[in-house]
């Protein structure tokens, strides 16, 4: 298996290994070193809680350029509905859509569009398969990373229902191809992307197989360029198809209330998700039938590659969904259209989701277990201040880190300062000590005779 690409980036010149990374990354993926952060690319989830957090810019996310355009014969922009929610609250969605083809995209097919799809596939999947409770979203790639690497007792809890921008990609190019008579290939579908993760999912399933998303382009790359446009932009984009709801699905909730499903739980906040998992992990919240996990605050809204406040933008979201015309018929619609009901296994997620055992200490059990005790005996001579001065999260890390060779006990600047005070004591009592040719007369000498005696 080849190395996982990861769209997270340290950039090394503009860290200063101030720790404010290492105490918030959910995954516990980033040490520092040599006063500079690394990243462990076992542990990362591109959640982008990093590049949200550092004050010195020293992180960042790898993104596609609108240069790429040009390597296809006919390219289509894939808006993620939080794209609507940077642009005030009485933003018309067809000025943004005739915005990105101005800027070179030869056609505009909504995510949100995909997102209705994706809820009607959801909830097929809930009502036909009987499957055990409670359900978890796969919407969020954060969260299905962060589940296949913390987690993975619940991956079988996860539904196989492609995202969003998949069902999107694969409808837009399906129906391009149709009407161009070119072939799916010489399509470019690009996903403007709120947040890293997405990046990262879509680079590696075009690492291992057709994927129907080519590239991702982060909404902060293009928001400059859509203001500039929206005042003077005609709308002459064609009738929007996707509904109030399928745009709801940019903030936190909006995916629950698509399906409508009433035993749900919706969390948001990589650092929320994970005690949310935790509860599943340990067989409770069995009431609950639907889990809807952004690993963003706010939701999509929150994403690191946006540009404005989560806050506002989920307000201006809800407006823009608030004042939407209602779409009643939308399931016969899809079903009459798409014919989804007899397609429901195209809109799986593919490649099988499986574990990345990122977290285990060694592949030998009975070694794994021998360390996992010696682990337990280091975190009890650490202070447990969790201080992060060791450049490691907190001190049971830091044990992890000393029992896997990666570090050594004195890196905990108290153990340090406990052995230069023992090493200090030790130099002051060897200070006291002359050699015996400098002595003064003793009982011991007294088997030596004097000179001259």
């Amino acid at each position: 298996m080849g190395q996982l690409f990861h769209s997270v980036l340290l950039i090394e010149e503009k860290c200063r290994g101030c720790t404010r990374c290492i105490k918030n990354c959910p995954t516990e993926a980033i040490r520092v070193r040599a006063g500079k952060a690394r990243i462990n690319a076992e542990r990362c989830t591109d959640c982008g809680e990093c590049i949200r957090i550092c004050d010195n810019h020293a992180k960042t996310a790898i993104t596609d350029s609108l240069s790429r355009l040009k390597e296809f014969e006919h390219t289509i922009a894939l808006p993620a509905p939080a794209l609507y929610s940077q642009f005030g609250r009485e933003v018309d969605r067809r000025r943004v859509l005739a915005a990105l083809m101005d800027m070179g995209f030869d056609d505009v097919f909504e995510v949100a569009y995909g997102a209705d799809i994706a809820t009607f596939l959801t909830t097929e999947y809930l009502k036909k398969q009987g499957a055990k409770a409670p359900m978890i979203s796969a919407a969020c790639p954060a969260v299905v990373r962060l589940i296949q690497v913390r987690f993975p007792a619940l991956i079988d809890y996860l539904i196989p229902v492609d995202s969003p921008m998949a069902c999107s990609g694969k409808l837009a190019k399906e129906m391009k191809a149709a009407e161009l008579r070119i072939p799916k290939e010489n399509i470019g579908a690009f996903f403007i992307t709120p947040c890293p993760a997405k990046v990262t999912w879509v680079r590696e399933a075009n690492k291992l197989g057709s994927f129907p998303v080519d590239g991702a382009i982060s909404i902060s790359d293009v928001y400059g360029e859509i203001v500039k446009r929206l005042p003077e932009i005609s709308p002459s984009h064609p009738e929007l198809k996707a509904s109030p709801v399928g745009v709801g699905w940019g903030r936190s909730g909006g995916e629950r209330i698509a399906a409508g499903i009433s035993k749900s739980l919706v969390v948001d906040g990589i650092h929320n998700v994970i005690d949310v998992l935790e509860q599943l992990e340990m067989g409770k919240l069995q009431d609950i039938e639907f889990v809807e996990a952004q690993a963003c605050t706010g939701g999509c809204v929150g994403g690191a590659l946006t540009v404005i406040n989560p806050f506002i933008g989920r307000m201006n979201l809800e407006a823009l969904v608030d004042k939407s015309e209602t779409r009643p018929k939308l399931r016969d619609e899809l079903t009459e259209d798409l014919n989804l009901e007899e397609r429901l296994g195209e809109f799986t997620i593919k490649p099988d989701i499986v574990a990345v055992p990122a977290f285990r200490l060694d592949q030998d059990v009975s070694r794994a277990i021998t360390k996992a005790e010696m682990i337990e005996k280091v975190v009890s001579e650490l202070p447990g201040l969790d201080c992060g001065s060791c450049g490691s999260p907190n001190c049971r890390a830091l044990a992890e880190d000393i029992v896997q060779g990666l570090a050594v006990d004195t890196d905990c600047i108290l153990k340090l300062r406990e052995e230069i005070e023992i090493l200090a004591e030790q130099l002051l009592e060897m200070a006291k000590k002359s050699p015996p040719a400098l002595k003064e007369d003793s009982k011991e000498d007294s088997a030596f005779s004097k000179p001259g005696e």
